[in-house]
């Protein structure tokens, strides 16, 4: 009970100002995925609130923020620009078809998401390396900069054009506040967070001082959008009755839905691994996993665009002091009042005190020591880097990140590959021995063969796997073509201290091996120091 106490809010005040934060920090960046997918920015903010509540109870750890994400908004615009063609060609045309496309996409992102979590899939995000996870971090910090570029824009003339003269000059200014807030405050009290504090100062200068700068208003009415103002979600019915308008386009449907379950769980888990560390505690992939599935599932069935954990405003929250499970409530509840109540209040704050926060998520998120390192840590680990920091810019994260774990991956086998090595001696009785030292793999499997001299050996021959292991396959393989290859020369050979596993598969594959295996000689074993101390005990 203490725990859950615990995981519920470490520090109430901490938590719900920090949510407060979090909560005007998602407004615009849910309203601007909403303009990239498309759709209405009502949709998007519906999603980030119902994304935000679900993940918020019952996610894989306390304080980190999901919603409405750019990486999934991304995938989404072919899929809706299809549906509203579809829906216009139609005898009797739909009006945003493609939008309840989209809502019936998410239930089927939510089926793979939370099978993901049955099946215990998040535990392979340990597998990530740390030069990937250096790379994405990184990345991540370029791409949500250059996204709070598009912020110093206006509109003149019904086109978007780079802000000048004296608008930039009062923009930069109240963004440089923000900044100057969001550092020095710290130094003199931590008891509240810098960015709300230098939100409600920059919001109040400019509503007080009659300041005209870009609003949140203002970039709603400017991306096409009628403002905050709207009700609670409502259940979408009408999508069950829609299933006939996708024939010949299920395929773009099941397609859509993998890609968008696979980006939100990698941008998900990578999110989690991250506030791991910065809070020094562990949460749950899998758990996290569900979660995300489950929240899914409710935006299709409600009404919202979908999403997945946020790494700028789960920053934020860690930041302002918000670890607890309440903080990413009460971000969501706000959220949902905001669009309930409070739209008139919401709707004057600056856009400049948004982007100084985010500039300052910027900041603490990018891994600077990675510059310092760049020429200490391996060649293939610093390319391994660069690329998945371009790439998560270049693409997206998800993509950034397979990237570079296939590549590190490939490294390590090749690594592996060419460690392979034998050790010969000669016995008294005249046995020759070929000691392994190295993995025996796929990559390895034909330096393997080659350490082999089969017709000069004499007539007995062991081969020794103590210092070697039989990882694959393409192992058991080659080790079954080597003993062949002695067998056919009528020779005698014996394969000693190989793994219970392996031993099992030789036999298997042909019973003649139980007479080559030296049984009687166990593979050793290595025991953790527990566990020979619980035996002893």
């Amino acid at each position: 009970m203490q725990r859950l106490l615990k995981n519920f809010t470490f520090n109430p005040k901490d938590d719900i100002l920090s949510g407060l934060t979090v909560a005007l920090a998602l407004v615009p960046e849910a309203v601007a995925f909403a303009f990239v997918a498309g759709i209405d920015p009502l949709v998007g903010l519906y999603g980030a609130f119902m994304m935000g509540i679900v993940t918020a109870i019952f996610g894989g750890r306390p304080g980190m923020i999901s919603g409405a994400t750019g990486a999934m908004a991304v995938v989404m615009v072919h899929l809706i620009q299809k549906g509203n063609e579809v829906g216009i060609a139609l005898e009797t045309p739909i009006e945003n078809l493609g939008l309840q496309w989209l809502f019936i996409t998410l239930l089927f992102v939510g089926v793979i998401q939370i099978s993901a979590g049955v099946l215990k899939l998040g535990k392979f995000v340990r597998l990530i390396p740390h030069s990937v996870m250096m790379g994405f971090v990184n990345g991540l910090a370029i791409v949500i900069f250059l996204s709070q570029l598009g912020l110093f824009k206006e509109t003149v003339n019904g086109e978007k054009q780079w802000m000048q003269g004296s608008n930039l000059l009062t923009m930069l200014g109240f963004v440089g506040l923000t900044i100057a807030i969001m550092y020095l405050l710290p130094k003199v009290t931590k008891k509240v967070p810098a960015a709300l504090v230098a939100i409600v100062v920059v919001a109040a200068i400019t509503i007080f001082g009659d300041i005209g700068v870009s609003t949140v208003g203002s970039f709603i009415v400017d991306g096409g959008g009628e403002g905050l103002q709207g009700s609670l979600p409502t259940f979408q019915a009408q999508i069950f009755g829609l299933f006939d308008t996708l024939k010949g386009n299920w395929g773009l449907i099941f397609s859509t839905a993998i890609l968008l379950a696979a980006v939100g769980l990698i941008e998900s888990l990578m999110t989690l691994n991250l506030i791991d560390d910065m809070t020094e505690t562990r949460g749950s992939g899998n758990r996290e996993c569900v979660a995300q599935g489950g929240a899914n599932i409710l935006n299709g069935l409600f009404g919202g665009m979908g999403g997945c954990a946020m790494i700028g405003q789960s920053i934020i929250n860690v930041n302002s002091g918000g670890r607890g499970r309440l903080s990413g409530i009460v971000a969501a509840v706000a959220l949902l009042g905001f669009i309930l109540f409070g739209a008139p209040v919401i709707e004057q704050i600056p856009i400049a005190a948004l982007v100084g926060v985010m500039f300052m998520v910027v900041i603490g998120t990018f891994a600077w020591s990675s510059f310092r390192i760049l020429h200490k840590i391996p060649l293939a680990d610093a390319i391994v880097l660069i690329t998945v920091s371009a790439v998560t810019v270049w693409q997206d994260l998800a993509i950034a990140v397979i990237v570079g774990v296939i590549m590190s991956a490939l490294v390590f086998s090749w690594q592996n590959a060419t460690m392979i090595r034998a050790r010969k001696r000669m016995k008294e009785d005249g046995t020759k021995v070929y000691e392994i030292w190295g993995p025996l793999f796929f990559g390895s499997s034909q330096s393997f063969n080659s350490k082999f001299d089969f017709k000069a050996d004499p007539n007995s021959v062991e081969i020794d796997f103590i210092e070697s292991k039989v990882g694959d396959h393409s192992g058991i393989e080659a080790l079954r073509n080597v003993t062949n290859k002695y067998l056919a020369l009528g020779k005698n050979i014996k394969l000693t201290h190989l793994s219970p596993e392996c031993q099992m598969i030789l036999m298997k594959a042909n019973p003649k091996f139980e007479e080559i295996i030296e049984t009687s000689i166990e593979d050793p074993r290595y025991h953790v120091v527990t566990d020979l101390l619980d035996s002893e005990v």
